[in-house]
Formats: structure tokens, sequence, C-alpha cells
């Protein structure tokens, strides 16, 4: 039996909004995320700014003892998954719990609370380690928070793949249904990489942009002046469902997964491919997937980094798969309004990708000011553009040749 996979109920915690509402407001807005950094002293480094989550509040969702048990990304992860589920409209004391679970992924996972209790060591000694620190840390535990919290008694565990975590959970997610795993998973990925650490690692490979004297303009997919990505934090998560499982109880449908498509560069630990040739293969088996045409695609929300690599290949890799038809399609790239979610990336922007579809309304890429003669397709610049949108890939890209492309469609 062929088992369909839609999407109904969606939460979200990034720069720009502290929810759905918020952030997709803020995005056809072109509101900028980007500033100067507030989680610590950035004075020493190269790069001082990043889009931190602002306002950021679990008031009425954790409470205090249970947030200083959870690293950042934890508690955005549980604000995002009760966002979701309270989208969904589910009574959670009418399910089958032991058909509902949750993947929910981070690339880094707790590295605040690992800076934390390291100082404590060097400073006091092991003794003064929290015993709290392991399952603070680990990189499954916002999953295992969010499974103990609504009673998720079905498949329970967390991708880590670099960028392309959450489309890696997701894609698992949505085929741990079409198989009959389970009828309901909640699915995403959380991170709060915005520690010194964290920034001190990647100014080190000089993979950020260092404009700190105009940090809102940083962050420009595509554009002939990018010089790195941003850092950003936040979480997204959603809520799948088995078709007939979501008619049953009369679920709002945003939209249906229809194809996934996970592949490896196997080339290099940090650069893409040339030519973007393990995103050809990614983006081609989603539509293989979802037994879609190529021409069918209306738009497709980029891995888009503002690095001069990656975007460069990304293009290439578009116009090789999609041949003409790639100038056909509209195109953006969120992070230059959110920053780079590393793990949480393919979340936030799969939740664009179903806006967009239900909305037909195309966000915007900001900082589009100077066009490459290498990315020369309809990057949808600076405004928001309205456009039947029946079906969109969203692509994540990631650290050690990972690619994961999720296709989403219009439910029919």
């Amino acid at each position: 039996m062929h088992r369909r996979v839609v999407v109904t109920g969606m939460g979200a915690m990034t720069a720009i909004g502290n929810s759905v509402k918020a952030f997709w407001e803020g995005l056809l807005q072109g509101k900028n995320g980007v500033g100067p950094i507030t989680h610590f002293d950035p004075a020493q480094f190269s790069t001082r700014f990043a889009a931190e989550v602002k306002n950021f509040s679990f008031d009425g969702i954790l409470d205090v003892r249970e947030s200083n048990r959870m690293d950042r990304y934890t508690q955005m992860a549980m604000v995002a998954a009760h966002e979701a589920l309270q989208d969904s409209g589910m009574d959670l004391e009418k399910i089958d719990h032991d058909m509902a679970g949750v993947v929910v992924g981070s690339g880094i996972g707790g590295i605040q609370s690992f800076e934390t209790e390291h100082g404590k060591y060097i400073e006091k000694g092991p003794r003064r380690v929290s015993p709290y620190f392991v399952p603070q840390m680990i990189s499954d535990i916002a999953a295992g928070q969010i499974s103990i919290r609504y009673g998720l008694k079905g498949p329970n565990y967390a991708t880590v793949s670099a960028c392309a975590t959450a489309s890696h959970a997701i894609g698992d997610a949505a085929r741990l249904i079409k198989y009959g795993d389970a009828d309901i998973m909640v699915t995403g990925g959380s991170e709060a990489p915005i520690t010194p650490m964290g920034l001190a690692g990647f100014c080190s490979m000089k993979a950020l942009s260092s404009r700190n004297e105009e940090p809102g303009k940083a962050s420009r997919p595509f554009d002939r002046e990018r010089d790195g990505f941003v850092m950003g934090e936040g979480a997204g998560i959603l809520v799948l469902e088995e078709l007939e499982h979501a008619r049953k109880r009369g679920a709002n449908i945003y939209a249906e997964i229809r194809g996934i498509g996970f592949t490896a560069d196997a080339h290099h630990v940090t650069a893409p491919a040339p030519g973007g040739e393990g995103a050809v293969r990614a983006m081609r088996r989603s539509a293989e997937d979802g037994k879609l045409n190529l021409n069918e695609v209306d738009y497709i929300n980029a891995h888009g980094t503002s690095t001069p690599y990656n975007d460069k290949n990304e293009t290439a890799a578009i116009k090789a798969l999609f041949g003409d038809h790639a100038y056909k399609m509209n195109i953006s790239s969120t992070k230059s309004m959110i920053g780079h979610l590393l793990g949480a990336a393919g979340a936030v922007e799969l939740i664009v990708s179903v806006l967009a579809i239900k909305h037909n309304i195309i966000p915007p890429t900001i900082n589009y000011e100077f066009p490459d003669p290498e990315c020369d397709l309809n990057y949808t610049p600076n405004v928001p553009q309205e456009r039947r949108v029946r079906n969109a890939i969203s692509n994540t890209f990631g650290f050690g040749g990972h690619n994961a492309c999720i296709l989403v469609s219009k439910f029919e």
C-alpha cells in the first residue's frame, strides 16, 4: 500500500520571528535578522556579528528547573515543537502513542553546555562538572526530550550531518511513515552555535563574512560581493502524518512530502564537488522519488550560503539538471535574512517552501545588489514575487559532502 505523507503542523524559532507567523511575515517584509553578537563579547574575533534569536522565551512551555537542565538548542527545539503540535490541532489523548515518533537533529548539539562545563572543569576541577552535562550536550537529546514531554513512543532518534541534518531528519521521518513504522512524526532540527568556540572555529576556517562595518549586508547569497556565510541559530519543527490518519481527524493539510534525495559528494571535507555534481544527483533523486517531471518544479529554496564557492556550484548544479527550465523557476535563499542555521537550516527552509506553496508567494533573497555572471538565475532579488507554486525543492548541503533535498508539493 502506498502511504502518503503530509505536513499538518509547523513551529519555528528564527532571528526574524519566534513563531511561524512572525517568521513568514518577516520573510515577506525582507526583514534582516543579522546584527552585532550579544551572547558574549566578540571584540577579539575577526567576525563580530551573527543572526541571533531575539527575546527568546519558553514561558508556559518549560519551567525554570527544566530549562536549567537543557542546552539552548534543546530549549528552542522544545518551543518550536510545542508550536508545531499546537498548530497541528492534534489531541494527544486520542492518538496511538506507539505509532508517533520523533526524529530531530542538531549538527553541533550542546556546544554552549560543553563550553560552560569545560570552564568549570578548568577552574575548579572535575567534581564541579554538572551531572547533567552529558544529557545537556549530546545531539540526540532534543529528540529525546520532545518524546518524553509528549509521550511519543514510536521511532525516536537524531540525525547529524552538518548543514544537511534537518533535511535528513525530515526525510527519514517521512519514510518511517511511508513504510508503516509510524503514523505521526515530529521532525526537524535545532541549533545554537553562536558561542565563543563555535565562532572561533568558523572564523579560523575563514568561512564567515567579515563585513563588520555593515553586518546587515553581510549575508548576500548569489551576489558578486559575497564573502562568506553568517552564523544563525534557531529551530524548525514539522508534524508529518500519514494522509488517511490526518483526514480521519480533519487535520489542516499544508502540503505533501513528495520526494526525497540523499547523496554524497565523496570529494572533500568542506568544499562542494566541482559543478555541484552531488547536488545534481540529490535534486534529481528527489524528483524521481516524487515521480515528478523536472519542468514541474516551480521554486527552489536554495542552500545559498553566501560563500563564493557554494553559490557558484549550486547555480551550476541547478542549470546542469534543469537546463532551460532553470531560468523559468524562482530561487531564493532565506539565509540572507536569518543567517545559516547549520543543522536546523533544512527544517526552517522546508517550512518556507511549504508556505510558498500554501500562499503562492516566493520570499526574496535580500542584499542582492551586484549580479555575478556565474550566478545568473532568478534569485527573487530583494522583494517577494507572487506566482503559482505547485512543487518546491528545499536544498541542503553539508560539510562532509552530505546532500539532502526534499520535494514538497501542493496537496491534491
